[in-house]
């Protein structure tokens, strides 16, 4: 592999790097950004995902303000923070009003201000800004673009024109909570927002996968879903291929060939883009020297520990064990989260068709806008049924019960403005969380197992979760008996946590922030699960053992911080099955 891809051949100011959870956009974003700035070039690393670890893998904080990375000169950092972006998108909205309106008002238009629609406005709005070139960021050469997992970017480049498209037609009303007219005044940036996205001398999209089938098939979807963007500038990365020089034994001869049968079956679409294949390195991709390897071809003997040198746990630590505790009860709400690309959906399947295997009814559900589901589990088990939350499905149906409902003693003006009220980009976070709480509902009957988005894009749905017990509780008062999703959410006795994560340092170190986050919730995770544990799998290649020797300290970690702890083995081959589903809750023969 040349040590210079063909995605930064002549690149553009703006480099977007999209994909899969889980398939390395991060690192190769970092590396990319590292590249270009000891190329001369004033450089800008730009990260949209709620769940940013741009500050680990650099070992610097940085946050939602400019950071120099000190060790690279010309290279900055910035994460779109959220919840930051939306404390001061509120403090806009509210502090020219302070001390002029009565506090009882300030503390509804507080509140009105507090859920996930609010939070996705204020990133957005800092996602434009970047884009429109208002003279903050003109200096920059280049400005990369590490987005969050495919479903939630999809959504950020929408909204430009989603947003553009609604001012076009009306401002709506109070239901869009309140931020309407700051976002009429910013107009002619969203115009030019979209002008630069659809622009291939200023815009290049690199599509990051692994060679898998799950995360080429993304890459398709994606491919299509920025043709209808007009975004036409893509590039294909395929990440983390293990080297032929690796494949000396039975595990990683086996995982050699998965990857080549995937990359010869990808879809055509995307075969015909310009691709760059990024070997798997045998260290993690962590600091500077490591990231300026990435783009190298590693260069050693690939030998490793011998076998007796890599301590496993999986045999004492079963995925069995935890649904024996799970199986306890006959229902209960059993969420798997965590970073994407750790396997939540795989998991999430395993737990599902082994408590149906023992006669119980079991829903597996997910809320990923980029599930596949379908792809795992394509046959159908006695007892399980499974779904999807589809937002655009679910976005339909709310406008239109709105409008049965709402809507249905309103004249024809009134009923003009509420449909065109209902077409705010909002309005589909409303609807998804309708219909997450219905799931949430259905758990007092029976299991009910949901694949979660990755980690941010969960984080918000929680988010709206807690807005809405808020409003319900203030409406209801301290008189009235009720009980909201987000009751059920932080009651173990109904609701199970699964954290799932890999045996790497930012996996690991997400999932801690994770379990701080639900924990200021007051929801304890229930367990972790550590999957495609290659140390679990006991491998006899050398570079294979090399990553598994790194993962011990991480398997370590993870026991000081879970309750309880599961470890699934990486597997020679995808479990696409239910067979291979419940192969995977037991423990590997030692």
């Amino acid at each position: 592999m040349s040590s210079t891809p063909s995605f930064l051949t002549s690149p553009p100011r703006f480099v977007f790097f999209t994909g899969k959870g889980g398939v390395g956009k991060t690192s190769v974003a970092c590396a990319t950004s590292i590249y270009l700035a000891r190329r001369n070039k004033r450089v800008l690393l730009v990260s949209t995902d709620p769940a940013s670890n741009v500050g680990q893998v650099f070992a610097t904080s940085i946050g939602n303000t400019v950071t120099p990375i000190d060790q690279v000169p010309g290279l900055s950092a910035l994460e779109i923070d959220p919840e930051e972006a939306a404390e001061a998108y509120r403090e806009r909205i509210i502090g020219p009003v302070r001390g002029l309106l009565p506090e009882k008002e300030l503390a509804t238009i507080t509140e009105s201000l507090s859920g996930s629609c609010t939070t996705e406005i204020a990133s957005f709005d800092e996602f434009t800004g970047l884009l429109s070139d208002d003279g903050a960021y003109a200096d920059y050469d280049h400005i990369v673009f590490d987005t969050a997992p495919t479903g939630h970017t999809i959504r950020l480049l929408q909204l430009p024109g989603s947003w553009s498209d609604f001012l076009e037609t009306g401002k709506g009303d109070a239901s869009c909570l309140g931020p309407m007219s700051g976002l009429d005044k910013h107009r002619a940036v969203y115009a030019q927002a979209v002008a630069a996205l659809t622009d291939p001398s200023l815009t290049r999209m690199v599509l990051v996968a692994r060679a898998q089938s799950s995360t080429l098939t993304e890459v398709e979807r994606t491919h299509r879903e920025l043709a209808e963007l007009g975004i036409t500038e893509e590039f294909l990365v395929v990440n983390g291929v293990l080297p032929a020089a690796a494949q000396t034994d039975p595990l990683s001869t086996s995982v050699g060939d998965r990857e080549a049968s995937a990359l010869a079956a990808m879809p055509q679409a995307v075969a015909r883009l310009p691709r760059d294949l990024i070997e798997l390195k045998s260290q993690n991709m962590v600091g500077i020297s490591a990231l300026e390897s990435l783009f190298e071809a590693e260069i050693d003997d690939r030998e490793g520990p011998t076998s007796s040198d890599i301590e496993t746990a999986s045999a004492d630590a079963p995925l069995s064990d935890l649904v024996d505790a799970l199986a306890q009860d006959d229902h209960g709400l059993i969420l798997c989260m965590g970073k994407g690309g750790v396997g939540k959906t795989t998991i999430a399947s395993a737990v599902a068709v082994e408590l149906a295997r023992r006669g119980n009814r079991v829903h597996l559900t997910t809320t990923d806008p980029a599930a596949h589901l379908n792809e795992v589990l394509a046959e159908q088990v006695d007892g399980l049924r499974v779904s999807r939350i589809d937002p655009e499905q679910a976005t339909v149906e709310y406008r239109e019960h709105v409008m049965a409902t709402k809507g249905k003693d309103l004249d024809d003006t009134g009923r003009a403005a509420l449909a065109e009220d209902l077409m705010s980009p909002c309005t589909e976070e409303v609807a998804v969380f309708g219909q997450f709480s219905k799931v949430v509902h259905q758990s007092r009957r029976e299991f009910v197992v949901v694949d979660t988005a990755p980690t941010g894009h969960t984080l918000l749905l929680l988010d709206a979760a807690g807005s809405y017990h808020r409003e319900i509780a203030r409406q209801m008062g301290d008189a009235t008996t009720f009980t909201t999703p987000m009751m059920r959410l932080q009651d173990p006795a109904h609701t199970k946590v699964i954290l799932v994560t890999l045996a790497e340092t930012t996996p690991v170190l997400e999932a801690e922030e994770l379990q701080r986050d639900l924990r200021r919730a007051s929801i304890n995770p229930w367990a972790w699960v550590i999957n495609n544990s290659i140390a679990a799998a006991q491998p006899e290649s050398g570079f294979l053992q090399k990553r598994a020797q790194a993962e011990i300290a991480q398997i370590a970690r993870v026991e000081q911080e879970a309750d309880r702890i599961a470890i699934v083995a990486l597997l020679p081959t995808e479990p696409i099955n239910a067979q291979s589903l419940l192969a995977l809750s037991q423990p590997v023969p030692k």
